[in-house]
């Protein structure tokens, strides 16, 4: 999770393991919607959620933000 931007799908599932791994592995149940893009999202670890339409136009935008920067 280090990039300078960070995008997901709606109702993308992020993680290494899946949820039920992890409950098992921390014997703790998890919260609801744990490892979808929102919940990321939400506690800061994901900045944006683009579904399919819109990523070209919004990567386009952050490309051309970010080799402005450089000049």
């Amino acid at each position: 999770m280090e990039a300078d931007i960070i995008l997901a799908e709606p109702g993308a599932l992020i993680g290494f393991a899946g949820p039920r791994v992890i409950e098992q592995t921390m014997r703790q149940k998890l919260p609801q919607g744990f490892q979808s893009a929102e919940f990321l999202l939400e506690k800061g670890f994901v900045d944006r959620i683009s579904n399919r339409k819109t990523q070209k136009a919004l990567l386009s935008r952050l490309l051309e933000f970010h080799a402005g920067c450089t000049k």
